[in-house]
């Protein structure tokens, strides 16, 4: 027996006298589980293991049980051990029983509690309050494994780059205690905890919201505190939660700091973050500043996910980790925000070069020892940028060259990349031969920047025979390379040459031919060579599918060449093509042909077609139609007065429905819409391109965002769906479900399952949801409702589907009537909607229910 064996046994006899001694059991008010770092390291589990290993973890401390003050009744010492042996048994996993050690309680040992920095001054905890969060216990948890890995196709990490320790010790989160139920004096108090504790994870969440309004009057915040740490302690989170938003609702709730964070770092750990972040700004909500715990794992489970936006929330939490809390982020935290940065596509992860730069520079000045792949990934987000920052990317090179990393294969690339945005042959040359030195094979990628260094410095033979030297070293050309040499050649005004490697490029079999076809087209119409380009846009129908870009260089061909009555049989064709349709551009351009050729009667058609979409009209051609409209009296100018149809009004409803937003200004009089779309998603791919086309005089051209025009002619839809900035249900939506409206929030905010159900996504109040519910009833439409945090699922299953689909069905875009269809495979259903189950039988929502 060694002596830590011996240490155990002595203890528990310890523990017997003073269990059998009733002259002792009033100065024993609690034993308490102190488990560290430091004691019996090869008995813990390698799931609850940190993967950096200089970090201590604090003691946990579990009251198990405490023995009543004098004036209290209590039962005999025999009784009080054997509730404490079942406490110890119950509430600890089997590897944890075997450290159990006593602590006396003096002053000197009291446990550590770590108050909450507070934001404000005015904001105090009441007595009450405070005496509250003495009941909530502390669980015993390791620290998990935090370091975030996911699948990378763009930046090629090192293995290296995730096992990086952390010199710096976890931040101490608050401790927690609660009174177990043997302490409570009234047996009948105690037996119906014990049976919420059973019952409640049991149930569905709309049964589980019954149970508990049925206990309301009898239960306190202690009894709620005590069901919610139970459910923590047995793992079942998703029940401790939904009773923590209950108590919240209820007249005797006083906010528990140690209870919220306790229960947010579990939801976070779950990765949870929805749920995480609720609770997460309830606590800022009250003042109080959450731990730097908190906001790791908060970080960390937005990063887990891949659901849109999650990137930018994780990097908001982390600023406000620094700013608000005044934490220093540990050095996995950073390379886990670096590397979910640099997985990103190229185009949004470009985007955070700003970010990257300010988490170098935090980790710089907390002392950590930089990755090389943290150099290497800036080169490569600043040589992403549409404008070269050269003396930042030669800094960081003399960065690396000093800390003794070599430049990789993935730098030289990146510096290429510079290169040929730049036109820098000289600094091109060099870092190819660097290149060679390092690898035999050279990357397809490097070829395509070179051909882009030569192209910008006129030499577009030269750009040619690296084309060349890529189809010898490689065996063939990528598709990039195809892409950049028909570019290249086409600038160049190199017909012949251009026509041969695109033969090339379709005898090949790759695919995405559209963009060569589209030089080839604008080189021949800059030539004059309008045959060809005919030739070239008939091939272009046969290998790619219809493009409106493609049309309206064709339509230009055509006018170009004064084939009119060819010109209006393709602007039919692209008329009566959804994926297509007409634009500004097509208007103006066949408008212009019936000017020059003065057909003025079919001018004056086109310009009442352009009125109506109110495209804008070219300021040369407003000219000529005064004269032709000068019999009419009728001022010619852009249309200036801007209103919805009613197509549109319906439309609009059923979008914001789905989920478009309304953004305000400080006064409430202009407001635009907002729309967010799925790019993973091909049904929401061509909602977008619909509603350019449906929506074109309303849209903001000069913002990044999918946006509409700030406009004071939304304000009736910003009092309705958007009041106080939140989304909300109007009271008078029962009058505007028509078909149309449904339809377009089913292509917007709604899913297919794969068992053919439809689900329709809102947010709102219970009350707007009972309206909508009660409208499709009224339609012969029957329909389950389920609540997954601020959202309301509504599913129409089966039949029920199929009925909704006949309503729907003229109204849906048609390029998507074959995806939307139920009965066919599903459609690109987000996560969200995978998790959400429907009970044939039952519904998590009733009209009974008060959440």
């Amino acid at each position: 027996m060694n002596s830590s064996s011996k240490q155990l046994v002595g203890l528990g006899s310890v523990l017997d006298k003073l269990i059998r001694s009733s002259s002792l059991h009033d100065h024993i008010p609690t034993v308490y589980l102190l488990h560290t770092r430091q004691e019996f390291p090869a008995q813990r589990p390698k799931e609850m293991q940190l993967s950096t290993t200089s970090r201590e973890l604090s003691p946990f401390i579990f009251p198990l049980s405490s023995l009543p003050s004098p004036g209290k009744s209590y039962t005999t010492p025999m009784r009080t051990a054997l509730s404490l042996l079942r406490s110890l048994s119950t509430s600890l996993p089997h590897h944890h029983r075997r450290y159990l050690l006593i602590q006396r309680t003096f002053p000197l040992f009291k446990p550590h509690v770590v108050n909450p920095p507070r934001i404000s001054l005015f904001c105090t905890r009441s007595a009450e309050q405070s005496s509250v969060s003495n009941f909530v216990e502390q669980l015993a948890g390791e620290d998990e494994n935090l370091d975030f890995d996911k699948d990378n196709e763009v930046f090629n990490f090192d293995a290296s780059f995730v096992s990086n320790v952390d010199s710096k010790n976890k931040h101490l989160s608050p401790s927690l205690d609660v009174k177990e139920l043997d302490e409570l004096p009234e047996q009948w108090r105690r037996s119906k905890l014990a049976w919420l504790c059973k019952e409640l994870p049991a149930h569905k969440p709309a049964t589980l919201i019954r149970i508990l309004n049925a206990q309301r009057k009898w239960v306190n915040q202690e009894d709620m505190t005590y069901v919610t740490v139970h459910c923590m302690r047995i793992r079942e989170n998703e029940t401790g939660f939904r009773v923590y938003k209950w108590m919240m609702q209820q007249h005797w709730f006083r906010f528990d700091f140690s209870l919220a964070t306790k229960l947010a770092d579990f939801m976070g750990k779950e990765r949870k973050y929805l749920k995480c972040r609720e609770i997460f700004d309830d606590i800022i909500n009250h003042g109080l500043i959450p731990t730097e715990y908190t906001f790791h794992i908060l970080i960390i489970s937005y990063l887990s996910s891949s659901n849109r936006g999650c990137l930018d929330q994780a990097f908001a939490i982390y600023n406000r980790m620094i700013q608000l809390g005044g934490y220093s982020p540990r050095l996995s935290l950073h390379n886990s925000l670096f590397k979910a940065l640099l997985t990103q596509p190229e185009d949004s992860s470009k985007h955070y070069v700003h970010q990257a730069e300010f988490i170098f520079h935090q980790m710089v000045t907390s002392g950590f020892k930089i990755h090389k792949d943290i150099y290497s990934g800036l080169i490569w987000l600043h040589s992403h940028q549409d404008k070269i920052d050269k003396e930042r990317i030669t800094s960081l090179r003399a960065e690396m060259e000093l800390s003794g990393f070599d430049e990789t294969k993935e730098v030289l690339i990146s510096i290429l990349r510079a290169c040929s945005k730049e036109g820098d042959i000289n600094e091109a040359e060099k870092t190819w031969e660097k290149l060679l030195n390092i690898t035999p094979t050279i990357p397809s990628q490097a070829f395509v920047y070179k051909m882009e260094v030569y192209s910008r410095i006129g030499e577009h033979m030269k750009s040619f025979e690296v084309f060349r030297g890529m189809q010898e070293q490689l065996g063939s050309a990528s598709i990039a390379g195809f892409h950049k040499i028909i570019q290249v050649l086409c600038k160049s005004n190199s017909h012949e040459l251009a026509e041969s490697v695109m033969k090339e490029f379709i005898e090949s079999g790759k695919k995405t031919l559209m963009p060569s076809f589209l030089d080839l087209m604008n080189m021949y119409l800059t030539l004059g060579m309008h045959d060809k380009l005919e030739y070239t846009f008939l091939q272009s129908l046969e290998k790619c599918p219809p493009n409106r870009t493609l049309y309206n260089i064709y339509l230009k061909s055509l006018v170009d060449s004064r084939n009119l009555q060819k010109a209006e049989e393709t602007l039919r064709e692209m008329q009566s093509h959804e994926a297509v349709g007409v634009d500004t551009e097509s208007c103006n351009t066949i408008l212009r042909g019936y000017l020059d050729g003065k057909e003025y009667a079919k001018a004056e058609k086109i310009y009442t077609l352009m009125k109506e979409k109110k495209f804008h009209i070219e300021p040369d051609l407003i000219e000529n139609l005064e004269h032709v409209l000068s019999s009419n009296q009728e001022a010619v100018k852009n249309p200036a007065i801007l209103k919805l149809s009613k197509e549109q009004r319906e439309a609009l409803v059923g979008l914001l429905l789905g989920g478009v937003q309304i953004e305000s200004d400080e006064k409430r009089k202009n407001h635009k819409l907002v729309f967010k779309f799925n790019e993973d998603s091909g049904v929401h791919k061509v909602l977008k391109r619909h509603i350019s086309y449906e929506y074109h005089e309303w849209l903001d051209s000069s913002s990044e965002q999918f946006t509409t025009i700030p406009h004071s002619y939304f304000g009736f839809y910003a009092d309705q769906f958007w009041p106080q900035g939140q989304p909300a249900i109007p009271k008078l939506i029962h009058r505007w479900l028509s078909p149309r409206v449904l339809a377009y929030w089913y292509i917007y905010g709604g899913y297919k399952t794969s068992s053919g159900d439809i689900l329709l996504k809102v947010k709102g109040s219970e009350d707007g949801v009972d309206r909508i519910v009660k409208t499709l009833q009224k339609k012969s439409l029957t329909c389950k409702v389920k609540r997954k945090g601020r959202v309301f699922w509504i599913g129409l299953l089966g039949s029920n589907s199929e009925w909704f689909w006949k309503l729907v069905d003229p109204y849906i875009v048609r390029d998507l009537k074959d995806v939307l269809k139920p009965g066919n495979i599903a459609s690109d259903i987000k996560e969200e909607a995978r998790n959400v189950e429907f009970d044939r039988s039952d519904s998590d929502y009733s009209e009974d229910d008060i959440l």
